[in-house]
């Protein structure tokens, strides 16, 4: 077990990433694989993993799914690298994929936006309240994102009232927002980077005082994803430069053609270097053929990984 302070220091530091869910063809969910998807990334270096999360397709698992994700990446990475469950949705269904991923030796819980509605400040500040309340010895990261956004007034009344509440991801990029939370809340939280592709905003984060972010790429290219990390760690302005010139800049082309290409393009990115997930579960869509052969050139550019 892993307690909240020992998870804010973990995830502190480092690069995280989001692994895709296995999918056949079908599209149920493929234990063996997602199991030897961890098994290749987790020597890479990551600080850490999130399960279930967004680009893993929490919004479309079943809850029998969500169990099988989360007991098969902790398995799988115990004693390798630590493993945060995704949560979200409505607030009662948050509790209970919160506590299923306690029970199931999560060493925490992102919780992603609550469902479909609107809601106050005072409102998303007690679907957080609660979701912490009801896991006894983990820690939460929210993530601020869609419809689920806090400002620093009400952060600072969580951090008050929730110990276990121990980061704060930003998939917003509302830079002044950013900056009175950081400045406000100090070392309190952990702050990482949660923009889609967050590389392109890395090195900006970085001087608003969030040098940690999730990657996405990682998934596909994670000799590249850390080279990329530790260039951005160093200032090494001329190697950042080079990968957002040769490989982000085309690849955001890509993958913002469609909503929800963000996912699509990482499962893309999978398959083309022979660790196949599967297809994307509707509602999202697949790349094209045309699409699949233009980030296989950009793949190829950079080498082996």
């Amino acid at each position: 077990m892993t307690s909240p302070q020992e998870l804010k220091a973990i995830v502190s530091e480092g690069l995280l990433s989001f692994p895709v869910t296995d999918f056949d063809e079908q599209g149920d969910f493929r234990a063996d694989t997602y199991a030897e998807r961890l098994e290749w990334l987790a020597p890479y270096g990551a600080t850490a993993l999130f399960a279930a999360g967004g680009t893993g397709e929490f919004f479309s698992l079943t809850k029998s799914d969500y169990t099988n994700v989360i007991r098969t990446a902790t398995e799988t990475c115990r004693g390798k690298v630590p493993i945060l469950a995704g949560a979200g949705g409505p607030t009662r269904v948050a509790i209970e994929y919160a506590q299923e991923a306690e029970r199931l030796g999560a060493n925490g819980v992102l919780l992603m936006p609550h469902y479909l509605t609107e809601a106050s400040q005072e409102g998303i500040a007690a679907h957080v309240e609660q979701v912490c309340t009801a896991v006894k010895n983990i820690g939460v990261i929210v993530y601020n994102r869609a419809n689920s956004k806090l400002n620093a007034d009400m952060l600072e009344r969580l951090a008050d009232s929730c110990p276990n509440l121990i980061g704060f991801k930003d998939g917003v990029g509302e830079i002044e927002a950013m900056v009175t939370i950081r400045r406000r809340l100090g070392d309190r939280f952990s702050y990482l980077g949660g923009l889609p592709t967050a590389e392109v905003y890395a090195a900006a984060y970085k001087a608003l005082g969030v040098p940690v972010y999730s990657s996405a790429v990682f998934n596909f290219i994670p000799k590249t994803a850390m080279d990329f990390y530790r260039a951005i760690a160093a200032d090494d302005h001329a190697t950042v430069g080079k990968l957002i010139d040769e490989f982000f800049l085309p690849y955001l082309a890509i993958r913002n053609r469609r909503a929800g290409y963000a996912v699509s393009i990482v499962k893309a990115g999978a398959k083309l270097v022979g660790h196949s997930a599967g297809p994307v579960r509707a509602p999202l869509t697949d790349l094209t053929e045309e699409e699949l052969a233009q980030l296989d050139v950009l793949i190829k550019k950079l080498g082996a990984q």
